[in-house]
C-alpha cells in the first residue's frame, strides 16, 4: 500500500507551488547560463588589470556590476521558483549610437605571443565575444524554461546582453578596432529595394 501511494505521488504533476518547480531540461539550460555568467563576471575582473583606457575600464566595471546583480537575481529564482527580492532592470549604455563606416588600413590580426601583448583592442574583443555568446545561450534557454518567473528573468537578460554587446561594439568601432565595410551605393540600393510589403488578410 505504501509503495502504491509513493508511486501515485511521483506520478502527480508538479506546479509552481509544488516541491519541484523546474523541468529537467531547464535545470541543465539554467546551469549553463549561470556558469556562463560566472565566467563573464570572473573574466571581467581578470581583464581589469590589463585595461589601459579609462573609458573601457568604466564600461567593464558597469557591465560587471550589472551582470553580478542579474546573476544574483537569477540564482534566487532558480532556487525558489518565486519572484526575486531584487527585480530585473534595464541596462543603459553610455555610448552614442554613431557608427564609423569604411575600412582603414591596419595591421593583420594574429594571436598574441604572451600576456604582455594584451591591448584594449584584445580585451574589448574578448568582452564582446563573451556577451554575444551569453546572449545567444540565454535566448535559447528562455524559449523552453517551464518556470514562468525564471523564464521571464532569463528572457529579460537577453536585451541587456544585446545592449552590452552593442556598447562594446561601438567602443571598438570608434577606435577602429571593429571596422564596418559597406557595399557600393548601387549594390546597397538594389538590395534594399529587393523586398516589398506583404498584403494583410482582411478580417470581417
Amino acid at each position: 500500500m505504501e509503495n502504491q501511494m509513493q508511486t501515485a505521488q511521483m506520478n502527480q504533476p508538479t506546479t509552481l507551488h509544488g516541491k519541484q518547480n523546474h523541468g529537467g531540461h531547464e535545470i541543465f539550460d539554467t546551469h549553463e547560463i549561470l556558469t556562463g555568467m560566472i565566467s563573464v563576471i570572473d573574466q571581467y575582473k581578470i581583464f581589469d588589470q590589463f585595461i589601459q583606457d579609462p573609458e573601457l575600464k568604466t564600461v567593464a566595471q558597469r557591465q560587471g556590476d550589472f551582470l553580478t546583480q542579474t546573476y544574483n537575481t537569477m540564482v534566487e529564482t532558480f532556487k525558489t521558483g518565486q519572484d526575486p527580492t531584487v527585480p530585473t532592470t534595464s541596462y543603459s549604455m553610455q555610448q552614442g549610437n554613431d557608427v564609423v563606416y569604411g575600412i582603414k588600413p591596419s595591421q593583420p590580426k594574429k594571436p598574441i605571443a604572451s600576456v604582455n601583448e594584451l591591448t584594449d583592442e584584445c580585451v574589448s574583443t574578448y568582452m564582446l565575444t563573451q556577451t554575444k555568446s551569453l546572449a545567444t545561450m540565454s535566448t535559447r534557454g528562455a524559449c523552453e524554461i517551464t518556470n514562468p518567473v525564471l523564464r521571464r528573468i532569463v528572457a529579460d537578460s537577453v536585451p541587456n546582453l544585446i545592449e552590452m554587446s552593442y556598447e562594446i561594439f561601438l567602443y571598438q568601432n570608434k577606435h577602429h578596432y571593429y571596422q564596418v565595410a559597406q557595399l557600393q551605393p548601387s549594390d546597397m540600393a538594389a538590395m534594399m529595394q529587393s523586398y516589398d510589403s506583404a498584403p494583410m488578410n482582411q478580417t470581417h
